[in-house]
């Protein structure tokens, strides 16, 4: 299974962000969308991620001040990326290599959505449900 069909569920929508917005204003977007992370964009190209992570650590570092700094002054940079046509199980191995928690998704260098570890985990969990009734449906046939 791909992280296409993960997409074609949840939709292709990404909440974005400026690299020159400030933390109060990305922590804003996160609770208004009820999201956990928001790509840093400039035009098409994506510069980085700025999640609830970041912004905890700023405010821990830099306490009130940090509302005011901008986002690229914390958001990840070097963030990993996926294409549409990724297996799940390699996207989760990814993310447990990584120890991210949000990946965007590329296709043709643009982006084309976001998945977070709560996707991933939620249509594994429904695809191994699927398999266990399946199983299930199987051996009482045959008994």
């Amino acid at each position: 299974m791909s992280i296409e069909s993960i997409l074609r569920r949840k939709g292709t929508d990404v909440t974005t962000i400026g690299p020159e917005a400030n933390i109060k204003s990305a922590a804003g977007w996160l609770r208004a969308k009820n999201i956990g992370a928001l790509v840093v964009t400039s035009g098409d190209a994506i510069l980085g991620l700025i999640s609830e992570r970041e912004i905890v650590d700023a405010f821990f570092r830099y306490g009130e001040t940090a509302g005011s700094m901008r986002v690229k002054e914390i958001m990840q940079r070097g963030v990993t990326t996926v294409s549409p046509d990724e297996s799940v199980t390699r996207v989760m191995n990814l993310m447990t290599h990584h120890r991210v928690r949000h990946l965007p998704v590329l296709l043709g260098g643009k982006l084309a959505g976001i998945v977070s570890i709560g996707d991933v985990v939620k249509y594994r969990l429904e695809e191994l449900e699927l398999e266990t009734n399946v199983l299930r449906d199987a051996y009482n046939t045959s008994r």
